[in-house]
């Protein structure tokens, strides 16, 4: 048996699936932790005085489900570049209004595991998101490309 009959070991779907299981795995805990205590993930959202309370109420309704959906769909590969898309938006919208807090001069805690990140820095919070998105893009460079049409059997 030569070099080229032995069946190679794909580790690049290994990675890509390894990144999107530990991406949806973090999305699926920020959405739970929130999920269970809406009304302090909108204390959270209303300390970074960018929108007011009533939107931030709303938005702490409504983020958490959408992070755990998304964070369901990375896992299990469904709606998979939709999830990554959604994802990797809401990622730069956490890093940008960190940043922009910051260089208000606001001090906050960043919301995004609920009360258990409240210990960490905001450079380990840019770090933590930046690793996220840097996952993500990874993960829509190396997405499968293959039109949806061409993945089902002709219907007739």
């Amino acid at each position: 048996m030569n070099e080229d009959d032995r069946p190679r070991f794909a580790w690049g779907f290994l990675v890509r699936r390894g990144l999107a299981v530990l991406a949806g795995a973090v999305f699926l805990y920020a959405g739970s932790t929130k999920v269970t205590d809406p009304l302090h993930f909108a204390s959270d959202i209303s300390n970074y005085q960018i929108v007011s309370w009533s939107i931030g109420v709303r938005l702490a309704f409504y983020l958490p489900w959408l992070e755990i959906l998304c964070g369901l769909a990375l896992i299990f590969h469904r709606l998979f570049t939709g999830a990554v898309v959604i994802t990797s938006a809401l990622m730069l919208v956490f890093i940008g209004v960190t940043v922009a807090a910051k260089a208000r001069g606001i001090d906050v805690a960043c919301g995004c595991f609920g009360s258990v990140s409240s210990s960490l820095t905001l450079t380990w919070h840019l770090v933590l998101n930046g690793c996220i998105l840097a996952a993500l893009v990874i993960l829509w460079l190396t997405r499968d490309r293959a039109p949806v049409v061409s993945r089902f059997p002709a219907v007739r």
